[in-house]
């Protein structure tokens, strides 16, 4: 019987729905996501209560910084620092039909979605829990970060990467637990951790189904036949490895037997944290990268099928025997006007191929276009060790296959990032490159393993490790499983910097998304100068969510230059000159 004082979705108005798992297994895999973030399910604060001593701290009136929330506390007598993203103000549904009724209400926990202020509090709490000997305990429950030009402003792609960075560097062992639902790198954020738990009836997802339909079905209506197509909830997590362990909700799910739910979850703290708490913290940082050596999954294929479509494509822009090159198509002025005249190759060159008149760019260029720009004539030798290795179709998703073996024929590329060993200046560097023309460069599980193992040549030559960075974000073929590889990323690149071996990160057009908070967030950054396209979010996503028009010069270099986002640049024509001198200062 349906009781107006609680919420329900339309499946649980249904009469032959009981709430048992029986039940919860035959719903759609939409109306399991639905599941996972009921409203009334218990949120971070409600947990509070299984642990001793919770003293809230580092609070803070900045905008959004509710959003995650940190509390010292202990369990057991086992100190830990509690860093929980909290959705709302309550999961109680008198209480939320209330609070949505108060626009300032709205605002304050802005759909649940955290903002740059709130990713910086949680860096802070890793930082206070490593002075204070505490184990790190996050907790998930959120539908992403925060796509507005404000958050952009505030530069949400670096925090994101600050706080993925701190979890792979503290010296305290770190858990996660998926609570409700955990999606895209706001997820993620919270989620690099040396172990991972997950409520049953969580979801774990790289992108929600809603965006998944835009991008899969151009509407937005499809979403139940996206979800369809992506593994999201946290038992599929499970069976791929990146979840260690499922949090029963046996008597049901957690919004209609939430006193089972905190009584589940602190039996599963009751396992791990006493066995965190015995790692030496010598031992801390070993035992990660173990974990981490064994994420992902993907396949090696073989000399002769690689040779039949690997070639060195480049997207640099051809002059005519006059000097000039075309105006690209449908060129327009700040007024609006259309430029038909064409433009001198140098001074295109010199503005790295962006038109000035309309600040498109002319060509996105690939991996072996900045090589060229980058590294010593013909130096580049890619590494044995990471050549053969492809992407593996996991998911079984449509028309996954027939898509890679279609782009590898025209990148000329057997997946969209290479790597090997170069010289600049004659010394030695391990160069890791991506190409947006392949599946947008979208960062996978092939991915963060070529640059883990990067990283090991790089260890072992002792050579500072240039990455450059371009692409959309995590790659939704691969569900879940290519966002996981962002933290896998970050810890191989903390090996290097601990044995004191420069990362020069070169953020070129576009690098969005998981990109911006992976490997593109690290070491020393030098932005493309007039490159577009740099953030978290993308711009016509950000569009779309706030129904108001991006300034013209959006997420460009310059301005992220005056946002304080940009300390170094780089022309492709000096680019060398730039990585010598950057080089040479060790």
């Amino acid at each position: 019987m349906v009781n107006n004082n609680h919420f329900y979705f339309p499946f649980e108005k249904a009469g032959s729905f009981d709430y048992s798992p029986e039940s919860i297994n035959k719903l759609t895999e939409y109306e399991k996501y639905q599941l996972s973030f009921h409203p009334e399910r218990p949120k971070y604060l409600d947990y509070l209560s299984i642990f001793d001593h919770g003293e809230e701290c580092l609070a803070s009136d900045a905008f959004g910084s509710c959003l995650i929330q940190t509390h010292r506390a202990e369990f057991k007598g086992i100190k830990l620092m509690l860093i929980g993203q909290q959705s709302g103000p309550s999961s109680n549904y008198k209480e939320i039909r209330e609070s949505m009724r108060d626009a300032n209400i709205l605002d304050k926990w802005n759909h649940g979605m955290a903002t740059p202020a709130s990713y910086e509090r949680a860096v802070a709490a890793t930082k206070l829990a490593d002075q204070e000997k505490r184990i790190v305990v996050t907790f998930l429950d959120t539908p992403g970060a925060d796509p507005t030009e404000a958050a952009e402003e505030g530069g949400i792609a670096w925090r994101i990467g600050n706080i993925i960075q701190g979890l792979a560097e503290t010296k305290r062992p770190t858990l996660s637990i998926i609570l409700n639902r955990g999606c895209s790198g706001g997820a993620i954020a919270l989620t690099g951790c040396d172990v991972v738990l997950a409520m049953e009836n969580s979801t774990y997802l790289v992108i929600s189904p809603e965006a998944a339909s835009s991008i899969l079905f151009h509407t937005r209506h499809e979403a139940n036949h996206a979800a369809e197509a992506m593994w999201i909830t946290s038992k599929e997590g499970k069976k791929v490895g990146i979840v260690d362990e499922l949090i029963s909700e046996e008597s049901g799910p957690a919004h209609k037997f939430p006193d089972e739910a905190k009584q589940a979850l602190a039996n599963a703290l009751d396992k791990w944290l006493p066995h965190l708490n015995q790692i030496p913290n010598k031992d801390v940082f070993e035992k990660r990268i173990n974990r981490w050596k064994k994420i992902g999954h993907w396949n090696e294929t073989s000399s002769d099928k690689i040779s039949s479509f690997t070639s060195k494509i480049s997207r640099i822009p051809k002059s005519e025997k006059s000097g000039f090159i075309k105006r690209h198509k449908n060129c327009r002025n700040v007024a609006g006007k259309r430029i038909f005249d064409p433009q001198h190759y140098d001074s295109l060159l010199e503005n790295d191929f962006v038109c000035p008149d309309c600040l498109r760019r002319y060509t996105r260029l690939s991996a072996w276009d900045y090589i060229y720009y980058a590294l010593d004539k013909d130096s580049f030798t890619e590494h044995e060790d990471t050549k053969f290795l492809v992407d593996k179709d996991i998911l079984g998703f449509p028309d996954y296959q027939e898509k890679l073996k279609e782009t590898q024929i025209r990148t000329g590329l057997a997946s969209s990032m290479i790597t090997g060993d170069g010289t600049i200046n004659g010394q030695h560097v391990v160069y890791c490159g991506t190409d947006f023309g392949f599946l947008g460069g979208s960062f996978c599980m092939s991915s963060a393993e070529k640059i883990w193992r990067a990283a090991e040549i790089a260890l072992d030559k002792k050579a500072p490790i240039i990455l450059q960075a371009a692409g959309g974000g995590a790659r939704m073929h691969e569900g879940c499983s290519s966002m996981v590889g962002i933290p896998k990323a970050h810890v191989a690149l903390t090996r290097v910097e601990r044995a004191g071996l420069k990362v020069i990160t070169l953020v070129t057009d576009p690098t969005l998304g998981g990109v911006a908070i992976g490997y593109a967030s690290r070491g020393i950054r030098l932005f493309e100068e007039h490159a577009g396209n740099i953030g978290f979010s993308g711009k016509r996503v950000i569009e779309q969510y706030t129904g108001h028009k991006t300034s013209r010069d959006f997420q460009m270099t310059e301005w992220l230059k005056e946002k304080g986002h940009v300390k170094k640049t780089f022309k492709l024509k000096t680019l060398r000159k730039t990585l010598i001198e950057l080089i040479d200062n060790s």
